[in-house]
């Protein structure tokens, strides 16, 4: 019935009047996406070309899949999360599940990334812990954010090694921040410990493609299980990240 309810959402939401019809619509990205790489946001020669005809983008932007009107989780895996990252954490969910991890593990997994692909790449275990907080379990919520700094250091008790692949992404002398250390250290003394090493186990580093490519509707029951989807749709249930979610829902929005 799920299902059917987010189908009939959508199709009503498909029916809405676009934002600001009509015009040109302007879009300048986000600070964090351009500070320190010398490629200019355009915000000057944006602003000289406002008109009544051209505007700054605010609300659905039609180059996007449109969302339903009450988002749900899968909703935000159909319509946002996409491309390399999202295969990954869908795969990553897939092999945690096919080990017989338990299921809040599996959903740990499928949203370990979920930040990074869908909102802010630094820091995303922090982010990703924050976005899901209101609606999950402390426990997957301790998993997601901590993995981010236990994925930097070797456990060997449990075959879990410095990816390899890190090396290429970050040089061989990389040394994280002291922050990432400490954050470490503490989730190693912690009883959810194995919890956020878990992930970091189940965390496929290469981002491999295979000739089957499993959907995130497989977990259907397992988010139902142990995921609080907000009846008014996630974005718009007034809790502490409602921001966050709002903002991958418009993520082109001028202000």
């Amino acid at each position: 019935m799920q299902a059917l309810h987010s189908a009939d959402a959508l199709s009503l939401a498909e029916h809405r009047p676009w934002p600001q019809e009509g015009r040109e619509r302007l879009i300048i990205p986000p600070p964090v996406a351009t500070v320190g790489t010398g490629v200019p946001t355009g915000e000057h020669e944006a602003l000289a070309r406002l008109s009544p005809d051209t505007v700054m983008m605010m609300g659905d932007n039609p180059a996007l899949p449109r969302m339903p009107e009450a988002p749900t989780l899968l909703d935000f895996f159909r319509y946002r999360v996409g491309g390399i990252t999202g295969r990954h954490l869908v795969s990553s969910a897939k092999r945690a599940l096919d080990e017989g991890q338990p299921e809040k593990i599996v959903l740990a997994c499928l949203l370990h990334d979920f930040a990074n692909v869908g909102l802010i790449r630094g820091d995303h275990g922090y982010w990703g812990a924050q976005l899901i907080a209101p609606y999950v379990d402390e426990e997957i919520t301790f998993a997601v954010k901590y993995h981010q700094a236990l994925r930097y250091y070797a456990d060997e008790s449990v075959g879990y090694a410095y990816p390899e692949s890190y090396h290429r992404f970050f040089g061989p002398d990389y040394v994280p921040e002291d922050y990432i250390r400490r954050d470490a250290e503490y989730a190693r003394n912690h009883r959810w410990y194995m919890s956020a090493r878990i992930v970091t186990l189940n965390d496929l580093y290469f981002f491999e493609e295979s000739d089957e490519q499993p959907s995130a509707e497989i977990f259907t029951d397992i988010i139902g299980r142990h995921f609080r989807q907000p009846e008014e749709g996630l974005g718009f249930d007034n809790s502490p990240t409602a921001h966050m979610w709002r903002t991958m829902i418009w993520p082109n929005n001028f202000l």
